[in-house]
């Protein structure tokens, strides 16, 4: 099979799809890998480095051209015309999030578009999200401390504290992979962590693993309207796979927030789940609204995109193996949790949370009709 990687074009997102390592692994078992001109750059990988591999070094349409196409943010506006009908794409998509023009785009095209953040594994976890949700989870609290300083407009509050003095307050919402994650650092930085969940398990196992001064705490409207108040940082941390991020935290538990506090919205990338957030990027990542600070970068560890590369290719490689080897209705039909994954097949909307936050529910198909001849 041939395989493409083009350079990703979303404001500074300096990831890329594989690594030259990747490349070896797939050019040894017979397939052909084309890479952009200098899609690994970003992440400190030399067109050089590639072509040792065995990657042919190509232009932006020739990398685009490839049957299997891995990236790993979803297409922009100015890369729909070069989408290739009837080709398969490999990458985070998260379509539910308002994607509405790139979703047609898919089914006018009959992409079969596979999304990192759907597949699942035997146990229902998302294996090839987590990675990035564990740079997120881990970036975020750096972020609130970085905000939090007076010459950045915060309320000049040290999560760390001193002697003497109160650490600062941290909520985090959501106890999965990017809230344990920013639960970890955060108590790291000796923070006052609040953690909210419904999930009692999560709850009880970071309440026992996790050291420091941190609380947990069963989410409701009313339990979350109280620590938000009183909190110096908010980390959203909410998901629902495939889905709209829940509105866990609105428009009122902001307004009621010290001035100079700050929400880092790691659920952006699925519409946030704070009312008051809206998407930013790197080059523009705050805004102020009722004298909150708001981050919500779309994508965040492409600002470690070293390590973002290296840890995104580790998960997601044995899957483009087996889907470049089986193809995509035999993988399918073999792996469940990588059925999950598929968005769209051959011009069907194939994913039921994405049509009904698109209120596209017309257009649905479920996979096993979409798949049979």
């Amino acid at each position: 099979m041939i395989i493409g990687v083009p350079k990703e074009v979303k404001n500074n997102e300096n990831r890329v799809a594989l690594t030259p390592s990747g490349v070896h692994e797939l050019v040894r078992q017979g397939h052909k890998v084309v890479i952009e001109k200098n899609a690994g750059i970003g992440s400190g990988y030399s067109d050089e480095e590639y072509s040792m591999e065995g990657a042919q070094i190509v232009s932006q349409a020739q990398g685009w051209s490839a049957e299997l196409v891995l990236k790993v943010k979803e297409p922009l506006e100015q890369e729909f015309p070069l989408m290739k009908e009837g080709q398969i794409l490999f990458t985070y998509l998260h379509l539910a999030a308002g994607l509405r023009p790139l979703t047609e785009a898919l089914l006018k095209k009959r992409i079969t578009a596979i999304a990192y953040e759907t597949v699942e594994d035997r146990q229902g976890a998302l294996p090839l999200l987590a990675p990035m949700s564990i740079i997120a989870g881990r970036m975020a609290v750096h972020i609130a401390a970085h905000y939090l300083a007076k010459p950045q407009g915060g309320r000049g509050v040290l999560l760390a504290g001193m002697p003497g003095v109160h650490s600062g307050k941290v909520l985090i919402v959501g106890a999965g992979v990017v809230g344990s994650n920013a639960a970890k650092i955060a108590v790291g930085m000796n923070a006052s962590v609040y953690i909210a969940d419904i999930n009692t398990q999560r709850l009880a196992y970071l309440e026992d693993v996790l050291p420091g001064k941190k609380t947990t705490i069963y989410s409701t409207t009313k339990t979350l309207a109280s620590v938000v108040e009183s909190a110096d940082a908010v980390i959203g941390a909410a998901l629902i796979p495939g889905a709209v991020a829940p509105k866990l935290i609105t428009e009122e538990m902001v307004k009621s927030m010290k001035p100079g506090s700050v929400i880092v919205d790691v659920a952006i990338d699925q519409g946030g789940c704070c009312e008051t957030s809206r998407p930013t990027s790197h080059a523009d990542p705050v805004f102020v609204k009722h004298g909150v600070t708001h981050y919500c970068v779309t994508n965040m560890p492409g600002a470690y995109p070293r390590s973002s590369t290296k840890g995104l290719t580790n998960a997601t490689l044995p899957y483009a193996i087996k889907l470049a080897a089986k193809g995509v209705e035999q993988f399918a039909k073999e792996d469940a949790g990588f059925a999950k994954g598929i968005n769209t097949y051959q011009g069907k909307l194939t994913h039921k949370a994405v049509a009904e936050a698109l209120k596209l529910e017309k257009e649905f198909v479920p996979l096993i009709q979409a798949l049979s001849p």
